[in-house]
C-alpha cells in the first residue's frame, strides 16, 4: 500500500512506517513545510485559516515536532531538568508547583528526576539529563558526590540548590537551614515545660541534620538522653506507626519529635489505635506542615516552610538568567526563606 496515512472520517490518521515528519504534515495541509513551521512556531505569520488547516493535518497525523532540532538552532533546549528525592510524600508538592507554573508560563516545561536520597543516584541522572542539553537544573539540597560536582562545573549550565543552606553553593541557592530549624523545635519545647524527649527520623540527610540538631541543643540546655529511632527513608504513615512501637519499648518521652509530618502522622494513628491520648501521654512535633496536618485530632504542631516560594524564587532566578546577555548582569543569588514553627494541639500548652 503507498500511501502513507489512513483518511477514513472518524479515525485518526496513521504512519504506515517512518516518524511523521513536517513534509507529511505539509502535504495533507496543502502546504509547503516552512507554512507549517511558521503555524507552529510564528501563528502570527500566516493566517487564520491555514493555521487551521495545519492544526488539523498535525492531529490527522500525530505529528510531533522535532524539540531538538529547534534546540540545536537556537541553543536552547526551553528544558529545566528537577531532581527530588522522592514524589512518596507531599512535603514537596507546593514548591514543585510553584516552579513548573512560573517555568511554564515563560515556555518552558520542566523534566522531573528522582533521587531516592541517593547522591550516587543524582550523580547518574545529572550524567543522563546534562546529555538532553536541559537549560536549567534545580537540585534539592547541597549534598553531591565530586563528580557531580566536576560535570555540572564544566557543564556551565544555570543551577538552583534548593531546600537547604550551605556556605558553598554550586551556583544559585533558595532554601532555610535545617540545623536551625532543629534548635528553634528544642527551645520551643523546652520552653512549654519538657524535659524528657524522644526524637523519630526517616535516614534521609536533611532530616537526620534536623534531628540531630534537635538533640544537639537540648543537650547545649542540659538534656542529656534524647532517643533516637532512625527509619528507612522515604517517611510513611506505616514507618511513623513503628516508630512509637520502637519508643514504646525503650519507655516513652514526655514529646516525640518527627522529622517529617508524616511520621508524626504514623504516631498520631498508632497511638489512637492504643487508646492514648495526645498529648497528655505523649506529645507529637513534625515538619513541613503538609496540608493534612491542620485537619489532625489532634491537630499537629509543626515547621512551615514556605513551599510555593522556595519554588517562584528558584524559577525566577533561573529565568533571570536564561533572558541575561552576560553573567555579569545577574546577581549572586543566596535566597534563606525561613521557617515558622506552628503551634497546634498535639503539643500541650497550645494557645
Amino acid at each position: 500500500m503507498d500511501e502513507a496515512f489512513s483518511e477514513e472520517p472518524g479515525r485518526q490518521t496513521q504512519r504506515s512506517s517512518a516518524s511523521v515528519t513536517l513534509e507529511d504534515v505539509a502535504r495533507v495541509a496543502g502546504v509547503t513545510a516552512m507554512t507549517v513551521s511558521r503555524a507552529l512556531h510564528r501563528p502570527e505569520l500566516v493566517r487564520s485559516e491555514t493555521q487551521k488547516r495545519v492544526l488539523d493535518a498535525v492531529r490527522m497525523t500525530g505529528y510531533v515536532p522535532n524539540m531538538l532540532a529547534g534546540a540545536l538552532a537556537s541553543n536552547k533546549s526551553r528544558l529545566v531538568a528537577l531532581l527530588l528525592p522522592t514524589i512518596a510524600t507531599s512535603i514537596f508538592t507546593d514548591t514543585v508547583q510553584a516552579m513548573m507554573d512560573s517555568l511554564a508560563a515563560s515556555g518552558y516545561q520542566t523534566l522531573l528526576g528522582l533521587t531516592g536520597y541517593s547522591a550516587t543516584r543524582e550523580e547518574e541522572l545529572v550524567h543522563t539529563l546534562l546529555g538532553r542539553r536541559p537549560d536549567g537544573i534545580v537540585l534539592t539540597g547541597t549534598d553531591h558526590t565530586p563528580l557531580t560536582l566536576e560535570r555540572l562545573s564544566k557543564a556551565k549550565v544555570p543551577i538552583v540548590e534548593i531546600w537547604d543552606l550551605t556556605d558553598d553553593p554550586i551556583d544559585m541557592l533558595v532554601g532555610f537551614s535545617h540545623e536551625a530549624v532543629g534548635a528553634a523545635v528544642a527551645r520551643h519545647l523546652l520552653a512549654k515545660g519538657y524535659q524528657r524527649f524522644g526524637v523519630v527520623s526517616a535516614d534521609d540527610p536533611r532530616g537526620l541534620r534536623r534531628s540531630h540538631s534537635v538533640i544537639w541543643e537540648l543537650q547545649r540546655h542540659g538534656v542529656d538522653h534524647v532517643p533516637i529511632e532512625v527509619l528507612k527513608a522515604p517517611a510513611t504513615l506505616q514507618t511513623g506507626r513503628e516508630g512509637l512501637i520502637r519508643m514504646l519499648k525503650t519507655g516513652l518521652p514526655e514529646v516525640l519529635v518527627c522529622s517529617t509530618d508524616t511520621l508524626a502522622q504514623g504516631i498520631l494513628i498508632e497511638a489512637a489505635s492504643r487508646g492514648m491520648n495526645v498529648p497528655h501521654d505523649v506529645a507529637v512535633m513534625g515538619f513541613g506542615d503538609l496540608n493534612t496536618a491542620a485537619h489532625l485530632h489532634p491537630a499537629l504542631s509543626t515547621v512551615r516552610v514556605d513551599g510555593p516560594a522556595v519554588g517562584t524564587t528558584a524559577a525566577e532566578a533561573l529565568l533571570s538568567r536564561f533572558n541575561a546577555k552576560a553573567l555579569e548582569e545577574t546577581a549572586v543569588l543566596r535566597v534563606d526563606v525561613g521557617f515558622k514553627i506552628i503551634d497546634r494541639e498535639s503539643v500541650a500548652g497550645y494557645r
